[in-house]
């Protein structure tokens, strides 16, 4: 019987040995997967904790450029109808005459006033206290504009031209004082007195259309007669004489009388 014992207890031992391996191989395996399970964790997490610090000053960045778009297509507007509206100013003040120069004039100053007040306006509430610079090709050409009108209705009434600080300063009153307020600046201004001088010489050459119509079919008429008698002068020895004349310049010479 203790024989017995003895070997049951060794065979107990024997799988006791045998299965210690094994075990410490699950234990070595699940403590390596809890690892790398923790590693995963740990690395989503610095990922998530990233892509939320990078993706919120781009999300900052898409508002700002979305903003900016929206208000370019404002100002784009803007620009627009004082361009539109400051034309019809410069066409008013071109069907001034020496009979009718004051009423003109006055009617003309009086859409540039409402230029001012409902256009301009605008847009100087929409580029106030903002770094208007960065819009300037959205809003120059109708600046311009309004400095051409400005300026041709101001030389047509008082005979002097229209400094830029004068410009200036009729936009002070429309933006808050508050905030910064849009000034035109020295290149719009030159640019718009470039385009002064064609206005000033359509008034000069235009004042009256009749005149001025009749004056171009004459000059046409004159260049027409002095180009005959250039060929005349010039090629008349190639004529030949007339027939039966007894002129020798006659191209007909020698030939009997008809």
């Amino acid at each position: 019987m203790l024989r017995s014992f003895s070997s049951s207890l060794h065979r107990v031992s024997l799988f006791m040995a045998s299965e210690k391996p094994q075990r410490l191989q699950q234990i070595a395996g699940t403590n390596f997967q809890n690892t790398t399970k923790r590693a995963k964790t740990m690395a989503t997490s610095t990922a998530n904790a990233t892509d939320s610090a990078m993706k919120e000053p781009f999300t900052n960045y898409v508002e700002y450029i979305n903003n900016l778009n929206d208000k370019r297509e404002r100002v784009v507007k803007a620009s627009r109808d004082i361009t539109m509206n400051s034309k019809k100013v410069i066409f008013q003040v071109h069907r001034m005459s020496k009979y009718n120069k004051v009423e003109v004039l006055e009617k003309a100053e009086k859409d540039l006033a409402a230029v001012t007040n409902q256009y301009v306006s605008r847009l100087v509430k929409e580029l106030q206290g903002t770094d208007f610079w960065k819009l300037r090709r959205a809003y120059s050409p109708g600046i311009q504009e309004y400095v051409e009108a400005a300026t041709f209705c101001s030389f047509c009434k008082n005979g002097t031209l229209l400094k830029l600080d004068e410009i200036n300063d009729t936009l002070l009153p429309l933006s808050d004082p508050s905030l910064q307020p849009l000034q035109i600046n020295i290149l719009d201004y030159l640019l718009g007195l470039a385009d002064l001088t064609g206005e000033l010489m359509r008034l000069a050459i235009d004042d009256n259309s009749d005149m001025k119509t009749k004056m171009d079919v004459m000059l046409q008429s004159v260049m027409k007669i002095e180009n005959a008698c250039f060929s005349v002068h010039v090629r008349g020895s190639e004529y030949i004489p007339l027939l039966g004349s007894n002129d020798s310049s006659s191209f007909l010479v020698g030939v009997q009388d008809i």
